[in-house]
């Protein structure tokens, strides 16, 4: 290569990569990602905080800008809920039968003592029996006390209650008991142990209470003798104790459980803590201070959480991009980048705009926000796989921002909402081919936003009304009709100011309609018809690499668009009329040749037609070789006998050279639809020599040094253009094969150059 051609290749390259392909600028774009991420969560994680003074009044209106806790509010409450806490009472099982049988017993055998006088046993009665009770449950008191079963203060309660609620014994019962004979008191131990396991078998707080029941129980007995009914009344009416006593220390218990359990009080989001012009008293201060909202006593630690939490988004984008392409490249240029941030920025901002309109009372009008606009506008100016990994990363800033529950960060219901409408927009216009799709689009995110709704209703039944659910039902729908309003508006923007070609725009640019398709084929039937041609297999070729077919296709359809400017000049275009190169100096043939490429670009710029269709009208020769005038301009100097003034170089087009698998693949398809076209009986061994004859002519010719395709993309080219072009191409006048030339250049070259779209001529 020349220093001529070094520097032009050098000076594009300069221009063109530049910051594209920055590794210092991707950082500084990913830097704007994570504080992108932190702008737009601050609001919600992050309170404002406010510089006060106490005894001064507030300067502003000051609200709660989340739920925060109201101490002062929650401890009154829980004195409310200990005071309401009613005391706690524990039945004791003493077991009572066992003592009215046990007195019995000592009834029965000292009445059954002949040597003791019935006055005696009297005596003995009145000092034994009215203690009984008492003894019963001192010997009760202090079993429990040894074994630990019940707390002190409980026993020391039934030692007091039991003393407190004692049955004196009347003094005739005394008299009476004597006279009891053993079959009499047979008679009364049953009926009295089942009396008093009935009565003792309920609680027990007020003894005189149950012993009023006493003779019902007993006149309903099978005791025949009244004698014995009046005793075993008295009887059971003294073993009637209390079982049912205050438990101090579990009442004290649980009124620590009715504090702790009181639900605190808050301050719902919004409210108002300090009105403005409210003198600030210490109790706002405290509960201001408390809370985090003062800027001399800044808690750092939301902040940092917050820090990493962007961070965390960013790393993740970082991570998916250079995972998706391996390690050796990066997938994205800095463009890409660019407009990826550009459309993260407009999806917040958009969520944002609707959360203002939201309220804890008006959650449903969340579902408005157009969060699919990321989704789709990545899907058709980026690339697929990078929009499924933007719509998760959007579904969570979602989820956080329209967030109005209190006390949680993410709300599931719009991060679901955000991800199914994301994901359906995605499959619903990855093929789209003209503006309507994007409509249709549209009409299924409203189907899907709708739909995913009535799901969360059906799911969460108790937390939503009948006119809530309408109204979310219609917000969702409404919503996926201004995700295609932003999304058809925005698409001009990004593709004029961002240079992007998308499949949309390409579709609209192959528009035979189009006023330079037009003036193509009106002007230049030959060309437009060979433009065609070489479309078909660019983009076959193109989908057979992996490269962008369906801008080769478009591409190829524009990339003469220069021979209109002399149309007559180039050989598709001459139907009965002389050649005009017959007659004029090769040089001014090879400045008319080689002009069409730059006239094309300055035309496509004249109707601001993307750069990427715009290269590939310049980039498609690259700096070859017009073979053919100049060994014409040899032959002429030689027959004047004149010494050359001229050099290959003057000879080559100007390039640059191809830039792109795109531009490269269109060029071959150029020279190979020509050629192929002036055999007059191709056959597949021709076609195949031919092709493989024009790749490696560019390939020794260098063309591909500055473009990204490989030896084995050139094979894969070179069997697909073979195979679509025997069912493609029409018969042209066979070029000679060779062409005399000095220092040994063989002469094919030049049937080659001339039979291509180089020349354009026929010799």
């Amino acid at each position: 290569m020349t220093s001529k051609e070094k520097s032009k290749s050098s000076t594009f390259q300069s221009r063109t990569a530049g910051w594209k392909h920055s590794v210092p600028v991707r950082y500084v774009l990913f830097l704007l990602f994570v504080v992108l991420f932190y702008v737009s969560l601050a609001p919600k994680l992050l309170p404002e905080r406010y510089n006060i003074v106490i005894g001064q009044p507030s300067d502003k209106e000051i609200l709660a800008p989340v739920q925060i806790p109201n101490n002062k509010a929650t401890l009154k409450a829980q004195e409310q809920a200990a005071e309401k806490q009613k005391d706690i009472y524990k039945i004791v099982p003493l077991r009572n039968e066992v003592l009215i049988a046990q007195i019995l017993d000592r009834i029965l055998r000292l009445n059954q003592d002949d040597q003791v006088s019935r006055e005696d046993k009297t005596s003995i009665y009145r000092q034994e029996l009215p203690s009984k009770a008492q003894e019963y449950a001192q010997s009760f008191i202090l079993n429990n006390k040894l074994s630990s079963t019940y707390s002190e203060s409980l026993l020391e309660e039934m030692k007091k209650r039991i003393n407190e609620q004692a049955y004196h014994i009347s003094e005739e019962t005394f008299i009476k008991i004597p006279r009891l004979t053993p079959e009499d008191i047979s008679e009364m131990k049953p009926v009295a142990k089942d009396i008093v396991s009935r009565l003792m078998s309920d609680q027990v707080t007020e003894a005189p209470a149950v012993r009023a029941k006493v003779a019902e129980q007993v006149n309903s007995s099978m005791l025949s003798k009244r004698i014995s009914r009046e005793v075993v009344q008295e009887l059971i009416r003294l073993v009637i104790t209390p079982n049912n006593f205050r438990d101090d220390e579990a009442t004290k218990e649980a009124k620590v459980m009715a504090r702790e359990s009181t639900e605190p009080v808050y301050i719902k989001q919004g409210d108002v803590l300090v009105a403005k012009g409210e003198r600030i008293t210490e109790e706002m201060y405290n509960l201001l201070d408390q809370n985090g909202l003062l800027k001399d006593e800044v808690n750092y630690w939301p902040q940092l959480g917050l820090l990493l939490m962007s961070l965390l988004f960013g790393f993740g984008l970082i991570m998916y991009m250079r995972q998706s392409e391996g390690a050796a490249r990066f997938k994205y240029n800095n463009v890409q980048l660019t407009m990826l941030l550009l459309i993260f920025a407009i999806t917040i901002l958009s969520i944002h705009v609707v959360n203002i309109l939201q309220s804890p009372q008006r959650p449903y009008i969340g579902y408005l926000a157009p969060i699919a606009t990321g989704a789709m506008l990545i899907t058709l100016l980026i690339d697929i796989p990078l929009a499924y990994i933007s719509s998760i990363v959007l579904g969570i800033l979602a989820s956080i921002i329209l967030n109005s529950h209190q006390g949680q960060i993410f709300d599931f219901h719009f991060g679901f909402f955000a991800v199914i409408i994301s994901f359906v927009s995605i499959f619903s216009i990855h093929r789209a081919s003209q503006r309507s799709t994007i409509l249709k689009a549209g009409i299924m995110v409203c189907l899907f936003g709708s739909l995913s709704v009535f799901t969360l209703v059906l799911l969460n039944e108790n937390g939503w009304t009948q006119s809530n659910t309408l109204y979310a039902i219609g917000f969702a729908f409404a919503g996926g009709l201004l995700t295609t309003i932003l999304v058809i508006g925005l698409m001009p923007f990004f593709e004029v100011s961002f240079g992007i070609l998308s499949a949309l725009k390409m579709v609209e640019l192959s528009n035979p309609n189009h006023p330079l398709l037009r003036k193509l084929l009106t002007e230049t039937p030959g060309t437009y018809h060979h433009s065609v041609m070489v479309g078909n297999l660019s983009e076959a070729a193109a989908e057979a690499i992996g490269a962008n077919g369906l801008l080769c296709r478009v591409g190829s359809y524009y990339h003469d668009i220069g021979k209109t400017k002399r149309p007559s000049y180039f050989i598709e275009n001459q139907n009965n009329i002389e050649n005009p190169h017959d007659f004029i100096d090769p040089k001014l043939s090879k400045s008319i040749i080689v002009a069409h490429a730059r006239d094309g670009v300055e035309m496509l710029k004249e109707y601001k037609l993307p750069k990427p269709i715009r290269d590939i009208a310049e980039q498609h020769h690259g700096t070859t070789f017009l073979h053919f005038f100049y060994h014409k301009a040899l032959k002429i100097a030689e027959e004047q006998g004149l010494e050359p003034d001229f050099t290959e170089t003057d000879f080559r087009y100007p390039g640059p050279k191809a830039q792109s698998k795109e531009a490269a693949v269109v060029g071959i398809a150029d020279s190979v639809e020509a050629a192929v076209r002036s055999l007059r009986k191709p056959t597949v061994e021709q076609v195949e020599s031919m092709i493989e004859k024009i790749i490696k002519s560019r390939l020794d010719d260098h063309q591909f040094n500055e473009c990204d395709l490989t030896m084995r993309e050139l094979d894969v080219i070179a069997k697909t253009l073979k195979e679509t072009v025997m069912g493609i191409f029409h018969s042209r006048i066979e070029y000679p094969e060779e062409i005399k030339k000095p220092k040994g250049n063989d002469e094919k070259d030049k049937g080659r150059e001339v039979s291509g779209s180089e020349a354009g001529l026929e010799q």
